[in-house]
């Protein structure tokens, strides 16, 4: 099993850094096709939990949601997701005619799918399109990455305390503390780093690497948790088979979603400054 992450690792992630370097079309298109899978796994998790969500409505929504990102950049944002809850709801009122006593709830439920894979996801497509997106969207998934591990090791040698113990066994408050002392650090020195080949201005700060450093690995385990509580509610021990040793794409984006929309909003926070 161990062999299997690796061999996933050093193919999936090589990959993601390569098109997160170069973005554009094909670094949006793979985000698009990621998010689509990630609503396919949402969908069967939920579904297995014993609520029949609609896939067409999860596909469609979290498509048009990431389309419109990318190609409107938010200008109709609004609009769609006003038409998106209607939707929903004309389904929802449809079911519980049709006798589906969980109505109600499966409108919920493909809200905050929507929300969360197409609103949240949206980040990567709008931290890259930023200026000098480049640098921070390769500041702001590394410091997340290098702050999970540092979590994992820091937690294996003190963590007593289990921070969250039924959603996340293997979750310890010394591994959080590790985490963010990590994140923080390496949040700089990537400032560091990108503004030496000119992915950032040169004159960013540091502090401003260690600022999204920090707030990311403060954050982000929300993710890697909620998407616990989603595999709990369905009994299930992955939300796929999809990368070797790593189960789903939704176990592997849970924490990147939130660093990317952070992200973007931390920058734009950097930028009123």
């Amino acid at each position: 099993m161990l062999s299997q992450r690796v061999k996933a690792a050093l193919v999936f992630v090589p990959l993601v850094l390569i098109l997160m370097y170069f973005g554009g079309w094909v670094f949006n298109l793979f985000v698009l096709v990621l998010l689509l899978f990630a609503a396919y796994e949402y969908t069967r998790l939920f579904r297995h939990a014993g609520y029949q969500l609609s896939l067409p409505i999860m596909l469609a929504g979290v498509g048009l949601m990431v389309v419109e990102r990318w190609v409107f950049a938010e200008a109709y944002l609004g609009l769609l997701l006003t038409l998106m809850i209607l939707m929903t709801a004309i389904v929802a009122l449809s079911d519980h005619e049709r006798g589906k006593k969980d109505a109600a709830v499966v409108f919920a439920l493909h809200l905050a799918g929507l929300l969360y894979l197409g609103w949240v996801g949206g980040g990567f497509i709008a931290l890259r399109a930023l200026e000098a997106g480049r640098g921070w969207l390769l500041t702001a998934l590394p410091s997340v990455w290098l702050a999970d591990s540092g979590a994992y090791f820091i937690g294996k040698w003190l963590g007593v305390r289990k921070m969250a113990p039924k959603l996340s066994p293997g979750k310890s408050w010394a591994g959080l503390v590790g985490g963010i002392l990590t994140g923080t650090v390496f949040g700089a020195l990537l400032v560091l780093l990108w503004r030496a080949v000119a992915f950032l201005p040169a004159g960013t700060p540091l502090w401003q690497g260690a600022l999204m450093g920090f707030v990311l690995a403060v954050l982000t385990p929300v993710g890697d948790l909620l998407v616990s509580l989603f595999k709990r509610t369905a009994g299930v021990k992955d939300t796929g088979s999809l990368i070797p040793g790593h189960g789903g794409i939704l176990d592997r984006i849970d924490s990147w979603i939130w660093a990317a929309l952070l992200g973007y909003y931390l920058v734009q926070l950097f930028q009123a400054l």
